[in-house]
């Protein structure tokens, strides 16, 4: 018996940032190249923060998520396997103006952006930052609002981490690398995750189809950069190759065992800190 996602239409709804390395990601299902069984595929492209959000309400089936928003929806989702978006050395960026805080010292108080209360980069800024004021701002607003001096420094995320220089802004830190120095570890920051309610047989299809869909992109790899272009902001065709690959990688092909050690150490530290709740076990399918 087939498990019916909708009430009256066979629909996978899956969730992604409008982004380019998600895009490039979702392009086999996006093409109808890779299907999962007769399940029509309903794209929701979202900002990543209201993807977490939707996933706090069980709303959406498949969806990208934030590592920082997994223990408060571990309960009913898995992990799948491939689509982390994990970084070695690199991640969000501590940004500011010219003259600005120049020191992660110097961030003590002051008021800095976060892309949304529930990303991993306002996570990992917590765990490595003196104490400061977050003042949630779009990510891709984020730049500006630096620039015109709303907030003393911003964390930037997706393709603002290659194009930040290029509109005046300074880089105080590197949480990627941070992390990496602190612990020899890639930094995982996004994850794929799929309702438990599918049941394992059908989750285990979608995650094979995702990973599928990954393949096909690397295997049309111009063309899955152009298309992943579309969603870039600021960015020529190099320049999206460049963001792609960094986060289209071994880790989001299948996370293995560094990836889940990196997460569990990533979520534990976090749970110490009082930053989330403990997860007991990552199950991954």
């Amino acid at each position: 018996m087939k498990t019916k996602i909708a009430s009256d239409t066979r629909v996978l709804r899956v969730g992604h940032s409008p982004d380019p390395d998600d895009a490039f990601m979702f392009f086999g299902l996006a093409r109808g190249a890779v299907t999962i069984r007769d399940y029509r595929i309903e794209h929701v492209l979202e900002d990543i923060q209201s993807l977490n959000e939707l996933a706090l309400r069980g709303a959406i089936e498949v969806t990208a998520i934030s590592a920082h928003a997994y223990p408060r929806i571990a309960d009913r989702y898995w992990v799948m396997r491939c689509g982390a978006s994990m970084g070695r050395g690199y991640g969000p960026i501590v940004v500011t103006r010219p003259g600005g805080s120049g020191s992660v010292d110097s961030l003590a108080g002051r008021r800095v952006a976060i892309p949304g209360e529930l990303t991993t980069a306002y996570l990992v800024a917590r765990l490595y930052l003196p104490d400061f004021e977050p003042v949630p701002v779009a990510f891709d607003r984020i730049p500006q609002a630096v620039l015109e001096g709303h907030v003393d420094a911003g964390l930037v995320i997706h393709e603002g981490q290659i194009t930040y220089a290029e509109t005046g802004l300074v880089k105080v830190a590197d949480l990627g690398e941070v992390w990496l120095a602190d612990t020899g570890l890639p930094l995982p920051l996004g994850l794929d995750v799929v309702r438990k309610d599918l049941g394992r047989e059908l989750a285990g299809e979608i995650s094979a189809g995702l990973a599928a869909s990954i393949e096909y992109a690397f295997l049309n790899e111009d063309e899955a950069v152009e298309y992943a272009l579309g969603f870039g902001r600021g960015l020529d065709q190099e320049k999206a190759r460049r963001f792609v690959l960094m986060y289209v990688n071994e880790y989001t092909r299948d996370m293995g065992g560094e990836g889940r050690r990196a997460l569990e150490l990533l979520l534990a530290r976090a749970a110490a800190a009082g930053l989330v709740s403990p997860v007991s076990a990552i199950e991954l399918v």
